[in-house]
């Protein structure tokens, strides 16, 4: 089955979101990309790039109605200096890890849950869109 890509062939990841900044200084919600009309989007990973300590913070990425759909609570304990980058992305396991699509118009975030780290952190949103009903 061919599956039409928005600009990039084959599938291929690139970066949806651009640079976001997100602030981990307090519990708010940052959006990251909205999906546009006619199109489905299918979310790989997302890079988190601190501007300082985030080692006790936490986050959740998904949906503006279901902030942990893509991924639940990750306490950023490892992450402690500024510079530091992490890949964000659901653990495979022996049984399958249920990942998600999402269609036109949703609102994706990430939601500080504990927030006692930096105010100007960068996150990039990765994944791909296939034209709505392809997959």
């Amino acid at each position: 089955m061919s599956v039409e890509i928005k600009t990039v062939p084959n599938g291929a990841l690139y970066p949806l979101s651009g640079i976001v900044t997100v602030s981990l200084a307090a519990a708010a919600n940052t959006t990251l990309y909205t999906v546009p009309t006619g199109y489905t989007c299918v979310i790989d990973h997302v890079d988190l790039i601190l501007g300082g300590d985030a080692s006790t913070s936490a986050i959740t990425i998904g949906r503006s109605t279901a902030l942990t759909d893509f991924l639940d609570t990750q306490t950023l304990s490892a992450l402690d200096a500024d510079g530091d980058k992490t890949c964000l992305r659901p653990v495979p396991h022996a049984t399958s890890v249920k990942e998600k699509t999402y269609a036109a118009g949703t609102i994706i975030q990430v939601a500080v849950t504990t927030g006692n780290g930096n105010a100007t952190n960068y996150m990039i949103l990765w994944g791909y869109l296939a034209v709505a009903g392809t997959i």
